[in-house]
């Protein structure tokens, strides 16, 4: 405590806000300095990983496709997602890269290489975040649909996870992260800021799943207009979270949040925050809540 922040206040009993405000800056930058070192020491391990994992046959009762989507600024990430994806203890039947006409020149030999273990690399229209999962309901209507990002690290039991607790049920969505959506006292939605993140396990219809965790989506489970792209690009071009939810509750659909599967987190050099603070500082979220229920109408909670 010699050089301690307590040991060294000379002040009255309570120091200042503004000292405080900037010795807790301090503590943040050392902790994201931890961090950091932490998980680039865990990206150098991950380059050397060998794709040795066959896996065992998933148990649903019909294709598996895991579908992501991508674009050059991520291209430097991208061969450690797919590595993870890859090396999963149960195996999808398929895993589909999405990426734009534009970009697909510029996938990198690193990303390339991973067709000779499985992977592929579709090129689609330019849809933004919708590509990971519309060109794949079109193509593969009938399959089980499980939705990844690009910048996340899967642990092994992530797909089998998701997989044992759809159990191949026909209308249940379940995904690793979500939110729960809140009502006021005159059953109007609380502003997305206000919807708390679920940590137990839960089904519910309120149960708001997160992309970043992964999606299983059984066939059926989404409302054929999901791949109405004229609708999707004008009411949530930031927010295909959102779009999704409301197709599944015009489906039918209900939720299930189980328990986050080991070995989640982003990997170091990201550019997450970019899309968090425009879709949450911004109130953009919000917006494109109410521009889908004006369309469509509030679904029951």
């Amino acid at each position: 405590m010699k050089a301690g922040f307590a040991h060294r206040w000379r002040g009255p009993a309570f120091p200042p806000d503004a000292l405080v405000s900037r010795h807790l800056k301090r503590v943040q930058w050392r902790l994201n300095r931890l961090a950091l070192t932490i998980r680039s020491a865990a990206t150098r391990s991950a380059m050397a990983w060998r794709i040795t994992i066959s896996g065992r046959q998933h148990p649903l009762p019909g294709e598996l496709v895991v579908s992501l989507t991508s674009y050059p600024p991520r291209y430097a990430i991208l061969p450690l997602t797919l590595r993870s994806l890859l090396c999963q203890t149960v195996k999808p039947d398929r895993i589909i890269l999405w990426v734009s006409h534009n970009d697909e020149p510029e996938i990198p030999e690193a990303v390339r290489r991973l067709t000779s273990y499985g992977l592929e690399i579709r090129p689609t229209d330019d849809i933004k975040s919708f590509k990971k999962i519309i060109p794949a309901v079109r193509m593969f209507p009938d399959a089980f649909i499980v939705t990844a990002d690009d910048d996340v690290y899967y642990g092994p039991h992530w797909l089998e996870d998701l997989a044992l607790a759809s159990s191949g049920q026909t209308g249940l969505i379940v995904c690793c992260q979500a939110r729960e959506i809140r009502l006021d006292d005159q059953g109007r939605l609380q502003p997305y800021e206000r919807w708390p993140y679920l940590v137990e396990p839960r089904d519910a219809t309120t149960t708001f799943p997160i992309g970043r965790g992964g999606i299983l989506y059984p066939p059926g489970a989404l409302s054929p207009e999901v791949t109405n792209e004229v609708a999707f690009l004008e009411l949530c071009p930031q927010a295909d979270d959102i779009w999704l939810y409301w197709m599944g509750r015009r489906a039918g659909s209900t939720y299930r949040k189980i328990q986050q599967s080991e070995g989640l987190w982003d990997w170091p050099g990201s550019q997450r925050t970019a899309l968090f603070r425009s879709n949450l500082l911004g109130n953009m979220n919000d917006r494109q809540v109410d521009a889908i229920a004006q369309r469509y109408g509030y679904p029951q909670f």
